[in-house]
């Protein structure tokens, strides 16, 4: 697929998608929040990827809404970016029944940390930061910033995080929960590719059931999981994938999941 603000590349089942405006250090445009939708949906049709993985160019992740776009006067500009642009973004990447690793190689900030906060697993470098940003423009935390955020650290901390506009680091954000693993700049690209491949090698329809059973846990009461659990794991059971596992349980070797 030709893009002209992010690259998308296949490779080993993993689908990696850069953020490519490093000149602005990442900051999404009309145009990027376009070719980013359409390349997580060309990802989430595509039998050959079983696992995507989004990151930025240069030395940042994302620094958020280009601020270029912002109109000067009356208007209803926010409304409508957050929910022609930013909202359909999250939500797909949230709801792609593949693992996405989110790769946070530099600033992720606004909107922009937004977008790696919906990612599945979280792999940041040790240089990279968190920034919440809106405040210093006397903003709101848009992009299910608020979601994220007050579900990882609670309300009081959140609360501090969205106002006082203070850069969390990468090991904060690892202790704080917001991240999976923290890694050197060197090991960084190593690091994202052994756990993608990973994933990609995985039993792709029960980590999308994972992700759909563990969204619906933060706010499910008990016994609707029981049955949802019921429910997803009968159609994991179905699977290819269940079967060659069990076969490889019964030949005591390793599986080979195909992602059926």
């Amino acid at each position: 697929m030709e893009f002209e603000t992010i690259r998308y590349e296949v490779r080993n089942g993993v689908a990696t998608i850069t953020l490519n405006r490093p000149e602005v250090h990442n900051a999404c445009n009309q145009q990027m929040g376009s070719e980013l939708l359409q390349a997580l949906q060309a990802a989430e049709r595509s039998d050959e990827v079983r696992c995507v993985v989004l990151t930025g160019a240069g030395r940042a992740f994302c620094a958020g809404q280009d601020l270029k776009e912002v109109p000067a006067g009356p208007t209803t500009f926010f409304l409508d970016v957050l929910r022609e642009r930013y909202a359909p973004l999250i939500r797909t990447l949230r709801q792609l029944p593949k693992p996405v690793v989110g790769a946070i190689n530099g600033v992720a900030a606004g909107a922009g940390m937004s977008l790696a906060l919906a990612t599945d697993f979280r792999i940041m470098s040790s240089s990279a930061r968190l920034v919440e940003a809106f405040i210093a423009l006397a903003l709101v935390p848009d992009s299910g910033a608020s979601f994220f955020t007050v579900r990882a650290l609670g309300y009081a901390r959140a609360f501090a995080f969205a106002t006082l506009n203070k850069p969390i680091s990468a090991e904060e954000a690892l202790q704080l929960g917001l991240v999976n693993l923290v890694v050197s700049p060197e090991a960084f690209p190593a690091t994202v590719q052994t756990f993608a491949e990973l994933y990609a090698r995985g039993p792709t329809r029960t980590y999308g059931y994972i992700k759909l059973l563990l969204q619906r846990a933060e706010h499910a009461p008990l016994e609707e999981l029981l049955e949802l659990e019921a429910q997803y794991q009968q159609r994991a059971g179905e699977s290819q994938d269940h079967a060659e596992g069990l076969r490889a349980f019964l030949e005591k070797r390793t599986p080979h999941f195909r992602g059926q």
